[in-house]
């Protein structure tokens, strides 16, 4: 007895059928019930959300601290304190929800899990209009288990934010291939222009938004120039606000960079999720190796049909190769993870394509299903994937254990690349600059002196003169991450000669030194 395969696609979805047919077609997998199927569908999905949750205890990392100092001031002081390329919008919808649910560290990373929650519907909807269903689900889920996407979801920074501006225009896109109507021509650019007030950098996706909807309302020129003109000025009014930002970073440009030169190996892994976009191939080789690749879905036989393919490959692509290309050819290297975001939602499009093409409900599923659990085991297997970037949180704490006691200084190197480019303040204004983050969320009692990132002529400088003041303190701790630990064996080396230097750990890569007078360590002895 031969089994075959029921192929329902809904509205919207390709298929080799003529109108109202159904066709029969030799199964390699069995029928799937639709209840059965959107049922394993929903638990993907809520599997994928619940990898979101591995790291959701996890202490505030640096750039999480970043956005506590701007808030710390309340709202009458954010704007005074923007002296960092950061968004205001997101520093204000940060403060109000820390008015309404406190600063604890699991809450506020709820305050970014929402609004990717959002993101992910949005994007689902956006999906279901090109796609159908299936394939909406399939694209959802694929998002949600992006590793960018699973660090940023409770990440307190705006790229949460970003991402649900994105999608909301992505959205804001595909309804108007059939809707002439001007406001939500009028909700396009205002979503688009939110992309950039959450993100300057993710202005990169503007050409693509811009391309795509040219192309598409190009066969209506009378709605074309009224919906364009329509959404333009929206644009620039809500864009205005982040022309004084990007007046900031246009002169400060160099003092940003962090990053290295990329490869390309992490543009792949960006684009492949990691390399798991081969169970997606792997099926579509089974799909065309058993008749089910939908060879006519790829037909571009008009505008409508050319259409979706331009506008995913256009989000994926013309983004992260914009950032790519940028960081290669130039000493302002932004391909860095969390920027390379803005490029996911178009990616996860791509896997919606692709899986479109798949004439096979079950072998999609089967998809879904592999992808969903080969993240899963990734993360669960992974030590370093539980955690959610290093933390000062117990290096600071061990200090004000260590050094309350005595009140011992700290020597203590900012994180902050801006930092090698400033000249280091102290007393009060060590915390009004925040050059020292950390200390916004993990407080200390003792004095703090601050040092550059980088060994440089500042950071000696300062040094040096802390030394040549040492004999006035009983001891004193200094404490770097990795990217300063140079510093840490210059203060070694200098201090040589009247103090007697001990590691007293390393804390989340944070080394602790213990300098003690030479004198008093004897008399201690």
């Amino acid at each position: 007895m031969q089994v075959f395969e029921t192929v329902s696609r809904p509205p919207g979805e390709a298929s080799g059928a003529a109108p109202g047919e159904r066709p029969l077609q030799p199964a390699v997998l069995p029928f799937i019930p639709d209840r059965v199927q959107y049922t394993m569908y929903a638990l993907a999905l809520a599997a994928a959300i619940s990898i979101w949750f591995i790291a959701i205890r996890a202490p505030l990392w640096l750039d999480e601290t970043v956005s506590i100092f701007l808030i710390k001031g309340g709202f009458a002081g954010i704007r005074a304190r923007q002296v960092w390329p950061d968004s205001p919008t997101y520093s204000c919808l940060l403060w109000l929800w820390t008015k309404a649910m406190g600063r604890g560290e699991i809450m506020l990373r709820i305050s970014s899990l929402l609004p990717m929650l959002g993101a992910v519907y949005l994007l689902y909807r956006a999906a279901r209009e090109l796609f159908g269903r299936e394939v909406a689900l399939l694209t959802a889920i694929v998002f949600c288990l992006h590793p960018i996407i699973i660090f940023a979801s409770i990440d307190i920074r705006p790229y949460a934010f970003a991402a649900l501006a994105i999608n909301a225009s992505i959205l804001a896109l595909v309804s108007l291939r059939r809707n002439n109507s001007n406001w939500l021509a009028a909700l396009f650019g205002l979503s688009a222009a939110c992309i950039v007030q959450f993100q300057l950098l993710f202005a990169v996706i503007l050409p693509a938004l811009v391309i795509c909807f040219i192309v598409v309302k190009f066969g209506d020129r009378k709605t074309l120039w009224r919906q364009l003109g329509i959404a333009l000025p929206v644009f620039a009014v809500a864009f205005l606000p982040v022309i004084p930002r990007l007046q900031y970073m246009a002169r400060t440009s160099a003092t940003h960079v962090f990053a290295e030169t990329p490869s390309l190996l992490e543009l792949g892994s960006t684009l492949t999720l990691k390399g798991l976009a081969g169970i997606l191939v792997v099926a579509v080789l089974v799909a065309a190796a058993t008749r089910r690749l939908d060879l006519r879905a790829m037909h571009l036989r008009s505008r409508l049909q050319f259409w979706p393919i331009l506008l995913c490959t256009s989000l994926a692509l013309i983004p992260i190769l914009t950032l790519y290309t940028l960081s290669l050819k130039t000493s302002i290297h932004v391909f860095v993870p969390r920027y390379r975001l803005v490029a996911v939602p178009g990616i996860a499009l791509c896997w919606g394509l692709a899986a479109s093409w798949i004439n096979s409900r079950a072998l999609r599923l089967l998809v879904c299903i592999s992808v969903t659990a080969a993240t899963a085991y990734i993360y669960l297997t992974t030590p370093f994937l539980q955690q959610h970037q290093y933390s000062w949180k117990y290096a600071l704490a061990f200090v004000e254990k260590n050094a309350s006691a005595d009140g011992a200084p700290l020597l203590m190197c900012s994180d902050i690349p801006e930092s090698d480019h400033m000249t280091m303040p102290a007393g009060a204004a060590i915390e009004e600059t925040g050059i020292l983050p950390p200390l916004s969320y993990y407080k200390l009692t003792v004095p703090v002196v601050p040092l550059p990132r980088a060994l440089n002529a500042e950071a000696m400088r300062a040094g040096s003169q802390f030394l040549q003041a040492g004999a006035r303190h009983q001891r004193f701790l200094a404490a770097a991450f990795a990217q300063s630990y140079e510093t840490l064996d210059w203060l070694k080396s200098k201090a040589a000669g009247t103090f007697d230097v001990h590691e007293l750990g390393q804390f989340d890569g944070v080394r602790v030194l213990e300098f003690t007078p030479r004198g008093l360590a004897a008399a201690s002895r």
